[in-house]
């Protein structure tokens, strides 16, 4: 009997170890999953939301070549072939040194401008262990306008010709179908006409991607300038359009009342009324190497 006794005792303790060991497995699982850190991927789907920045940056090594496209404008009849006779194009290169810092370069036919960048990741969005409601990029630009001509006496130094933009992009993806960006932004001109007003431009942009399909979004971005004089003589930049992603292509296509591609035209120097018809379509083509 006390041989029989001790033999269901045995049994007893293997039977539990499987469930202990178990037990102890789930508790560390659990534990790893509540230290790992989630972070949100793909905000928007390229480095450029219309106009202006995302927060998206490039990956450690990866090359980005960007051609950006404005025609003229679509109220400017059929004798200018609603403003496809007129154009607007702006090359770029943009390059990731790491996984926060992307450089970029770029040549603007708008005033002939060349202009320089770089991208700092400062927060990315996150969840678990860590989080974080939101992701935060600084953009930090300069231009330089090459143009020749009449305006050559007006800017006859290198200095008087360069512009200086300083943004911060603030993103959230509330989820798989909506990203919002807000872009406070400071944009310096070294020299001005009377009539443009004040050198120093104060900006509040806001923009978001409403996702539509698994390849299609739609874009949307408004730039709200500050403590702008009643005579002055630029509008609001205003943009909207859609994304077509093609594998490593993305297509956008938009409508905005901005000829030009850089900080201190489309924000600072817009002269089209977009709901009086002055309207430029565009495309950015961008291909990541």
């Amino acid at each position: 009997m006390k041989k029989i006794t001790y033999i269901l005792f045995i049994g007893c303790l293997l039977m539990g170890l499987p469930g202990q060991a178990q037990e102890d497995l789930m508790n560390l699982l659990d534990q790893q999953a509540e230290d790992t850190v989630h972070y949100t991927e793909a905000t928007f789907k390229g480095s450029r939301l219309v106009n202006g920045h995302t927060v998206q940056t490039r990956k450690q090594g990866e090359l980005e070549f960007l051609i950006s496209h404005r025609f003229g404008r679509l109220n400017s009849g059929a004798y200018e072939f609603f403003g496809l006779d007129a154009a607007n194009i702006r090359l770029g290169l943009e390059y990731g040194i790491n996984e926060c810092m992307t450089l970029g370069v770029g040549r603007n036919s708008f005033e002939k401008t060349y202009d320089g960048f770089m991208k700092l990741k400062l927060l990315r969005q996150s969840s678990g262990h860590c989080v974080i409601p939101v992701s935060v990029v600084s953009l930090s630009s300069a231009a330089i306008k090459t143009l020749k001509g009449d305006e050559t006496d007006q800017y006859p130094d290198l200095a008087s010709r360069m512009y200086y933009t300083q943004q911060l992009l603030i993103a959230r993806k509330w989820g798989p179908n909506l990203s919002l960006q807000l872009m406070p932004t400071f944009v310096h001109r070294n020299r001005i006409r009377e009539q443009e007003g004040e050198n120093d431009i104060y900006a509040l942009g806001v923009g978001g991607r409403m996702k539509i399909t698994q390849r299609i979004s739609l874009n949307a971005e408004y730039y709200y300038r500050y403590d702008v004089p009643e005579d002055d003589e630029y509008f609001n930049a205003l943009a909207i359009g859609f994304d077509l992603e093609t594998g490593g292509h993305v297509f956008q296509l938009h409508l905005t009342n901005s000829r030009a591609m850089i900080e201190k035209g489309f924000i600072a120097e817009t002269t089209g009324n977009f709901f009086a018809g002055d309207i430029h379509f565009g495309f950015n083509v961008s291909r990541v190497f």
